[in-house]
Parts: C-alpha cells; structure tokens; sequence
C-alpha cells in the first residue's frame, strides 16, 4: 500500500471562481447588487408628470402669492428651465408654496431638506414637510416617508410605520410603494412574512412597468419564491427591467443565456448583457465578463481584458474578481507574474470570508509562495475555507493533521476531515481515505472499507488509487 497523497496540498488546483447566478433572491433599488428599499424611486414617475404640468405656468404669477405658481418657478429654478439654476431660489418657492399648504411643495421641500440642495442638510426637517404632504394623501410623500422608518433617517427606525406609509401609497397606485411594500413582505419587516403577498405587490408594480419590481419578480420565478418556479418567467421579467436599463437584472439575463435557463445557450449574449451591466459599473457583471474573455466564451480570448474587467470589480470590493485576480497573478495570465500581489489580493477576497481565496492562502503559507512559510496561518486559512465546506480545504487539514505539520498531530482528527472531503467527491480524499482503513491509521483498519474507498477515487480517475484496484 502506498502513502498517502499529497498532491492537493502542493498545487492550487482551485483557480478562477465560477458565476454569481444570482446576487440576492431580491433587491430594493437599482445598480447595487444589496440596494437600500425604495432609494431609487423617490423621484417617481408619477410627481415628475406633475411637475411637468405645474412649470407651464407663467412667471408673473409667483409674485402674486400663488401656491401652484410659486411650486412651478421653485421647480424652473431648481432644474434651470428657462432661468438660472438656482436651489437657494427654488426652496424660497417652494416654502411660500408649501407654507400655504400645497402638497407637492411640502413634498418637493422634503426633497431639498434631505438632499441638502440649497438648504443645509436636515433629516428630520425632511420628515417634517414629507408628514405634512403625506397627511394630505400625496402619495409620494407616503413613499419617502416609509421609507425614512424604514431606514431611520430623521425618525426613530421603524418597520410597521414604514409598511403602513408604503400601503397608503401602494392602495393609490404608486408602483414604487407597490414594490417597497413587496419587499418588507419578502423580509417579514413590520408585517407577517408572506411570499405569496410579495409577489402580488410585486406584480402590481411591474405591470406599471417599475423596473426594480420587473427584476424582483424576475428573481420570484427563478427561484420559485411566492410563484411556481419558472424560467422562461423568469426571462421574461428580467428582460422588461433591463431594457430599461437596469443594470442587475441585465446581469441576470446575462447569466440566463449563459446557462441557457429560460432561453437557448448564447454566450454572445450572454457576453453582450454583461457588458452593459458591466458599463454601467456592476461588479458582479465585470468580473462575469472577466470571465468570458478569460475563457474566450461568447467572446475572443484575450488574458489582458479578462484582467481589465476583474480588476474594475475587484476595485469596487468583490470578493470573487479579487479572487480571480489574484490567480491571474499567480499564473502570469495577462500580467506579469507576481506571487506576493496574488498573496495581496487572496487576503482581500479571504478577510471577505471567500472560502477559495482562503484555501488560496493557505496553499501560499504552506507553499511559502509569496508570503514566508507559515504552517500554522496555512492550518488557519484552510480551517476557515474548510468550516465553510470547501472539499480540498478539507482534504489539506486533514493531511496538516496527519503530518502534524502547523498543528498538533492527530490521525482521527485528520480522518474527520478526509472524510468530509470524501463525502463531497473529492478524488484524492477518497484515496487518503482509504488507505487510512487500509493501515488502520485514525479508524478501525477495514480492508472492505478501504476498498470502498479506493474504487470511489479510481472511478473518477485517481492513478494510485486504480493501481491498488489492479493488484
């Protein structure tokens, strides 16, 4: 019987990360993968029609003390239409305006309050005037209102208050709120968890044609959350969202046609989604399209652009681009090789709990690549990328607790973890698992255990573990 393998614990065999399919089963505003509820929709669509109605009446009329008059010239002032632009000018407008009690005023100077937009920033003078306009049923006032117990701006965080602002919107129409409201079901915030109600609220708004609930009920039916699991649906839905440009649910599609979920396989496609996600700064799509170029799927192969794309991501903080960046150094692959700035991008993706990057680092402490050899941080970060389940992480803490190499020696603990490996497929795991009940090393010695084991591996091709099986 030969010794155990060590091949795993040489080689990084784990290079590039595969896709993020899905970034969250849902999410709450455009162009982040985890977006704040309702942070995109406070312009809604339906006060930017008002708006429009209300500039067209003539300047002279401001003077005269009328409330819709001062309103249109606050709003002719604040975008610049017809006059200089000027936000100090426009909150006077508007709080002549508001101050009569108009509704949209008092909302519009919620607006200025909150952003800080010729006035000094005050969340909680924001609050005031988004009360006043939503007392008065104005429905995006509603919105922003809920929106602020929701996230605690200028008010005691509060969920139910929040549900009960975005439901009085929602029962008006307002497909922002629809949506927002569609979320806390989702969540369970402030109200009874309910899927089933998420979707609805969710189809309510997209049949408006509201982008962010397009994409959540897109991810509805891809995961069958609240709705039968339906691909085909789930392209649908993400379609309508990113032909409004909604740069996650391009992402989605993107994924869809590379999968060939809901739709024929199409890695041009696939590259052609991406890449408008991408330009448009989503990380997850860039580093997606690293990988296209990386692979040359759907596009030519080119090692440079791959590294050009992983990078933008992993500049923004994902983990699987600095992953993949750092493997790109390690390998010379569209850069100049460079162990220690692999090193450097493995710790960032690993500190962000990237169970690969960790395994990664702990081959390079073991290996003494990039960093000085270190047996103990190689257990550590194999530990940590082993916790998580990662199969060759396990199968390299259980050969460290076998050696005693940078913990203390210990041949069951080293079976525990080649087990667990085992359990998950891994080739090499399988093999050290059986010679383990071959000698009787860490567990009972089991020659119909041991052959189990052995033929295990050598059907997935392990060479020493078919030649024990031709003996």
């Amino acid at each position: 019987v030969g010794d155990l393998a060590e091949t795993m614990s040489q080689n990084m065999s784990i290079s590039a990360q595969g896709y993020v399919p899905i970034q969250t089963p849902c999410y709450d505003g455009p162009a982040e993968q985890e977006a704040d509820v309702g942070r995109a929709l406070e312009l809604s669509p339906s006060n930017l029609a008002t708006l429009e109605e209300k500039v067209n009446l003539t300047p002279p009329a401001h003077d005269q003390g009328k409330a819709v008059a001062q309103y249109g010239m606050g709003n002719k002032f604040r975008t610049g239409s017809g006059v200089g632009k000027d936000a100090v000018e426009a909150v006077r407008l508007y709080r002549l305006a508001a101050d009569q009690g108009d509704a949209v005023a008092q909302y519009k100077l919620g607006n200025q309050y909150r952003t800080g937009s010729g006035v000094d920033k005050d969340t909680v003078e924001a609050v005031r005037w988004y009360r006043l306009a939503a007392d008065q049923g104005d429905a995006d006032a509603q919105l922003n209102l809920g929106y602020r117990y929701a996230k605690g701006e200028g008010v005691g965080k509060d969920a139910a208050e929040a549900v009960r602002w975005y439901r009085l919107a929602a029962d008006q129409g307002h497909a922002g709120a629809q949506c927002n409201l569609g979320n806390q079901y989702r969540t369970g915030s402030g109200v009874d968890k309910d899927a089933v109600e998420a979707v609805r609220w969710y189809r309510l708004a997209a049949d408006q044609g509201d982008a962010v609930a397009q994409y959540n009920l897109g991810v509805c039916y891809d995961n069958g959350t609240g709705v039968g699991k339906d691909a085909v649906k789930a392209v649908r839905w993400y379609r309508l969202a990113a032909d409004q440009g909604d740069a996650v649910a391009q992402l989605n599609l993107g994924n869809q046609y590379r999968t060939g979920s809901g739709v024929d396989k199409d890695a041009v496609e696939a590259v052609r989604w991406y890449r408008l996600a991408s330009d448009q700064g989503d990380a997850v799509a860039q580093c997606n399209l690293g990988n296209q170029y990386r692979t040359g799927s759907g596009v030519d192969k080119d090692a440079v652009e791959a590294v050009r794309w992983y990078r933008l991501a992993a500049d923004q903080g994902d983990a699987v681009a600095q992953l993949n960046l750092g493997n790109q150094y390690r390998t010379g692959s569209g850069v100049d090789k460079d162990a220690v700035e692999a090193v450097r991008w493995y710790r960032l993706a690993a500190d962000q709990g990237d169970a690969v990057a960790q395994y990664n680092l702990g081959v390079c402490y073991d290996n003494g690549t990039g960093v000085g050899k270190d047996a103990v941080k190689a257990v550590r970060w194999y530990r940590l990328a082993a916790d998580q389940g990662d199969a060759v992480a396990q199968l390299n803490l259980g050969n460290q607790y076998r050696t005693g190499s940078g913990v203390d020696k210990d041949a069951v603990e080293a079976v525990r973890w080649y087990r667990l490996a085992a359990d998950q497929g891994d080739a090499v795991a399988q093999y050290n698992l059986g010679v383990c009940y071959d000698n009787g090393t860490g567990v009972g010695k089991d020659a119909v255990k041991a052959v189990r084991w052995y033929r295990l591996a050598a059907d997935q091709g392990h060479a020493g573990a078919q030649c024990w099986i031709c003996l």
